[in-house]
């Protein structure tokens, strides 16, 4: 009978085998691979044993079985034995070389498919077999699905990492780069999606390529991409637009950014991107979102530029505002002198609001918003007129001190909008919020400063405001405009909709209701101070309630690579199990919520060792430059040999709040997020709220009132007989 210890390391499994009856076999952790296949072939009478590999049989998992994954096999599983990875991958060639074209075809088929196994794709690359394909899509010989999973392969073995993209020719690269541009309409769609995921790998992941691939490439024939039905083609095109959009210089950028604003490109994204499945799916989402962060992007030179008292035209641009808002009631008026035309103009530059009316250039010395603030005033004079001027000559013919100052707020307004739409920012690339109403219009950034200046114009008489509420003005701005913008409204009309609803008034109900909601107890009265802390145990033992139903529920996290890139539509779902015991995880698709008994993979909880977060997490600690990664990042570090760690990267700050505090939680670490920190408060605050009803109205002192002094006597005292 063997030892406790051992039987700790057996687990239950079945191995299949093609024409083979299963076997049931007791699976020993610590015997080596090689003893347990050499065990399996004696029992199907198999010679050559070095020649054969057990494979995982899950839906999600087909990767061979390896010194570093075969902590994965569990109680129940299905193993398959089959021939290794050298010996497939050798088969697999020979095929590829001598075969008919259907056995080149299946070969290939079945090369796309065990090339996502890394240690398979390290035997065929050794075995020169990544050169082979290379020169198979250089011939230009391969049509079809042949040609579809030739390239399906080459993707997958390049997205290993092990092989640099910079060993690509340019025969390679114009190869790939034809069935882009191919129009055909009999053109496989796998082909396409391909080619488009491969150049935008060699655009983002080589040193010197994009010059080349810049040149192959046309736009319009991307833009034909984007009408494809197929949702995957429409995605990988927007990804290989955004990595030629990231590696382009200035010029080019706002070159490409004119293509994306012309109305035909907004139509097809609009058309048949948004309103063809009308929602998006979250790596679409993200793409979109990248796009537009970086279209806007472009405007952060104008915002950081100071206006040059030398530009004449910014000059003109000053006296074209004040003309039209003024001289198109004069403009049959006779000629007066220039003296009296000067000490006029600087009547109109006060009465357009400017702080500096004698020589308003200086109004936009400051950055942000510096010049983009000019650019999108003369845009709303150009182009709305009839709002312009109305605006404009309410203010200016008011005699009271509630004129709203058209010059001084247009150019905070244009900060404002810049801080709410985050230019000047990389893309996150856990991002995914985008703007539909932005692909309306093709020059969006203008035409939302022209709603949003009529609102604030709007806003400001609700408010009855002066030059002193400045402040609590755009305050209120800034929410009308945000809440708006959480809609998601597909079109600047409906936009303004959402702002006709949101008045300072419904503004001003929404503050008091979550200040009301979430209102902290202020007050340091020593009772109640004392009452916070007899109840504290109480609503932390609630928050970490909370956060384990959290994480019993379950979260759906992207896949990264160990060096802390991220992987595309690739995702993970983790759920912790009803007894707070184990941790299940496994692969998903970006939709599916899979139940505990579909993940595969268990984490139990006392296998924890630590919890680290940001820097310090092993997946983190090669990453440079991406901010935001690092700071949703955390890992579980874990006492076991097979496997040293579980990396993550939350999708947001709650969701990051969430985990942590949970793993806290059961670990018996202190909670330190702020999430767990605001929710104490709260609770905090309205459970002290509701215990103090009864005294509502009743002061209560700093400290306890003083003990009196003993009575005289106590004659006082009530006989109740």
């Amino acid at each position: 009978m063997p030892a406790m210890n051992d039987t700790a390391n057996i687990v239950k499994i079945a191995v299949e085998m093609a024409e083979q009856v299963p076997q049931l076999i007791g699976f020993n952790q610590k015997h080596s691979l090689a003893a347990i296949i050499q065990d399996l072939c004696n029992g199907w009478q198999l010679t050559d044993s070095e020649l054969y590999a057990l494979q995982f049989t899950e839906n999600t998992n087909k990767n061979y079985v390896t010194e570093k994954n075969r902590n994965e096999i569990k109680n129940g599983s299905i193993l398959r034995l089959t021939f290794s990875p050298s010996k497939t991958a050798e088969d697999i060639l020979f095929k590829v070389k001598n075969g008919n074209l259907d056995e080149k075809t299946q070969a290939l088929q079945k090369l796309s498919q065990l090339s996502t196994d890394m240690t398979f794709a390290l035997e065929f690359i050794n075995k020169q077999g990544l050169a082979l394909i290379i020169s198979m899509i250089e011939d230009g010989k391969c049509q079809g699905a042949t040609l579809a999973f030739c390239l399906m392969s080459f993707v997958e073995l390049m997205d290993h990492g092990i092989v640099s993209w910079d060993i690509l020719e340019s025969t390679f690269m114009n190869r790939v780069a034809s069935y882009v541009n191919n129009q055909g309409s009999n053109q496989d769609s796998k082909v396409v999606q391909a080619s488009l995921s491969i150049l935008e790998s060699i655009v983002l992941n080589s040193s010197a390529k994009y010059a080349h691939l810049e040149k192959e490439l046309t736009f319009p024939s991307l833009v034909v991409h984007l009408q494809s039905s197929n949702p995957v083609t429409q995605q990988n095109a927007i990804a290989l637009i955004n990595a030629l959009f990231v590696k382009a210089d200035h010029i080019k950028r706002k070159s490409i950014s004119a293509t994306l604003n012309s109305q035909k490109v907004r139509n097809v994204i609009l058309t048949n991107i948004q309103a063809a499945s009308g929602q998006v799916g979250t790596e679409m989402a993200h793409q979109l979102y990248v796009l537009q962060t970086l279209q806007l992007a472009l405007l952060e030179q104008r915002m950081n530029t100071k206006m040059d008292l030398q530009d004449q035209d910014a000059h003109e641009k000053i006296k074209e505002l004040r003309r039209i808002a003024f001289d198109m009631d004069n403009a049959s008026s006779g000629g007066d002198s220039t003296a009296r035309r000067q000490v006029g103009f600087a009547k109109d530059y006060k009465k357009l609001g400017f702080k500096c009316d004698i020589n308003p250039a200086l109004d936009f010395a400051e950055t942000p918003p510096g010049m983009l603030a000019l650019d999108c005033m003369i845009y709303f004079a150009r182009n709305h007129v009839e709002n312009y001027t109305k605006v404009v000559l309410e203010n200016s013919c008011r005699a009271d001190e509630h004129e709203c100052p058209f010059g001084r707020t247009s150019v905070e307004l244009v900060r404002l909008l810049c801080e709410v739409l985050r230019i000047g920012e990389a893309p996150s690339e856990q991002g995914h919020h985008y703007h539909p109403m932005f692909f309306t219009t093709d020059h969006p950034f203008e035409e939302f400063f022209c709603v949003c200046i009529v609102l604030l114009n709007k806003t400001w008489k609700e408010m009855r405001a002066t030059k002193e509420d400045f402040v609590k003005v755009f305050s209120v701005v800034k929410e009308q405009i945000t809440r708006a913008l959480a809609g998601q409204p597909l079109s600047l009309d409906k936009f303004r909709g959402l702002l006709q609803v949101l008045t300072y008034s419904e503004i001003t109900n929404l503050w008091q209701q979550e200040r009301t909601s979430r209102e902290e107890w202020e007050s340091h009265a020593r009772p109640i101070v004392e009452l916070r802390e007899q109840i504290k145990p109480e609503i932390i033992e609630l928050i970490q309630q909370q956060r384990n139903g959290f994480l019993v529920e379950g979260t759906r996290f992207t896949k990264y690579s160990p060096r802390g890139q991220r992987i595309k539509d690739k995702f993970w779902y983790i759920r912790l199990s009803p007894n707070h015991k184990v941790f299940h995880y496994g692969d998903c698709d970006e939709k599916s919520v899979p139940a505990l008994e579909e993940l595969s993979s268990k984490l139990p909880v006392v296998d924890i060792k630590a919890l680290v977060i940001g820097k310090e997490c092993p997946h983190m600690k090669d990453v440079r430059g991406r901010k935001t990664t690092h700071q949703l990042a955390f890992s579980l570090l874990l006492d076991s040999v097979e496997v040293s760690s579980l990396d993550f990267v939350a999708p947001d700050e709650q969701v990051f709040d969430y985990w942590t505090d949970g793993i806290n939680a059961l670990l018996g670490s202190k909670m330190t997020s702020k999430e767990a920190q605001n929710d104490l408060d709260t609770l905090l605050s309205m459970d002290i709220k509701l215990r103090l009803l009864d005294a509502e109205g009743v002061d209560i002192p700093q400290d306890p009132p003083p003990i009196p002094a003993d009575p005289p006597n106590y004659d006082f005292c009530y006989d109740g007989k």
